[in-house]
């Protein structure tokens, strides 16, 4: 048998890692197509397990260690949660636009101060006039432009009902993932060794699931508190169309822009409706700007909270991952960066080379 060159035995070697290393691509390639339709659902499922892992460790304790049943109990609940105001937004919406549609939604008059406000009050004061006065003329003279609108508010509402499905399919999978969540831990931490090293793998999870909690509750928590908070006041100074301005004070906190652009408007018309006394409206103006900067208060304490990175590194994170991933995208931001400053910082800390013994000779001379 004739023996093979060096070259040959090379070049073949060579040959076999490429179409090993191709076919290997290629897998990993097709298997991604094929769990790619559900990678934002299983990645806000994960969101979710590891955001209420603390909460369902100690339900499972008071219920004897069951695992599944804390789960199944915690996905009933939140269902409920969830399901609930969405159901009453959705019919108070429905009533109010059926209201509108008939004529019977009925206009506060508006106070005569409103016309001298500079550049806008006279036309803000005779629209506003008319439609306390003549509704229905008011939408046949503006049905071109409330066409395009009640389109997009359709669009949004349509928008709106497939991301409830799929966060209440999401949650669903999620309360499956916590009741399997001790050998998914085990299963990540050898995922993680093999990564990294035993030494720092359970430091990159411990720290990945704290980011993900301290952004959740101070982003999404503190959204969902103010919310709930300017909705009640709002509801009880009888401000129309309470229930979707609290829908869009929770969307402008997750996405960090103030939530006085929707309580002015509100104040303003507490003091220009001439439904409120003045001290009605002075408690409701100090209870709604006291609301407007809940956030203020609430954010630094909470979205720093067990995190081995600082408050702004996190906060960062958030914003940037929000801005090129959307909402989920604000979790998955915050965890990389945080865990590319403490790889940073892991460095910087590190010893520097000791000197050789030719650098410890004294000069000679």
């Amino acid at each position: 048998m004739t023996p093979i060159p060096p070259e040959q035995q090379l070049r073949n070697a060579v040959l076999e890692a490429l179409i090993k290393g191709g076919l290997l691509l290629l897998l990993v390639y097709v298997c991604y197509r094929i769990f790619s339709p559900f990678l934002a659902l299983m990645l806000w499922a994960l969101v979710m397990a590891i955001t209420l892992h603390p909460s369902h460790q100690k339900l499972s304790r008071r219920l004897g260690g069951k695992q599944g049943l804390a789960a199944t109990l915690m996905v009933l609940l939140g269902v409920l949660l969830l399901l609930v105001p969405s159901a009453l937004l959705v019919g108070s919406m429905a009533d109010t636009l059926k209201d509108v549609a008939t004529g019977q939604w009925q206009v506060p008059t508006p106070s005569a101060k409103v016309a001298d406000w500079p550049w806008v009050g006279d036309k803000l004061y005779a629209v506003w006039q008319q439609a306390a006065t003549d509704l229905p003329s008011l939408l046949q003279q503006k049905a071109p432009e409330l066409g395009s609108i009640l389109k997009t508010l359709l669009s949004t509402a349509a928008s709106m009902g497939g991301s409830l499905l799929s966060f209440l399919l999401s949650f669903v999978i999620a309360g499956i993932m916590l009741a399997f969540s001790a050998p998914g831990a085990a299963a990540m931490g050898r995922i993680a060794d093999r990564l990294l090293d035993p030494i720092r793998g359970p430091g990159f999870i411990q720290l990945s699931s704290r980011t993900i909690q301290a952004v959740a509750m101070g982003i999404l928590g503190v959204a969902v508190i103010q919310a709930l908070l300017i909705g009640l006041l709002m509801m009880l100074a009888g401000v129309p169309l309470a229930g979707l301005l609290a829908l869009l004070v929770l969307i402008f906190g997750i996405a960090q822009i103030p939530a006085s652009l929707v309580t002015i408007p509100v104040i303003l018309w507490l003091w220009m409706g001439g439904e409120h006394g003045t001290l009605s409206a002075v408690i409701f103006t100090v209870l709604l700007v006291v609301g407007g900067m809940v956030d203020n208060v609430l954010k630094p304490m909470m979205l720093g909270r067990g995190v081995e990175a600082p408050m702004p590194v996190v906060l960062l994170g958030a914003l940037g991952g929000m801005v090129n991933g959307g909402i989920l995208g604000m979790f998955l931001g915050a965890t990389l960066l945080a865990m590319g400053y403490q790889l940073f910082m892991s460095w910087v800390q590190q010893p520097a080379t000791a000197p050789t013994q030719a650098d410890e000779l004294p000069p000679q001379g």
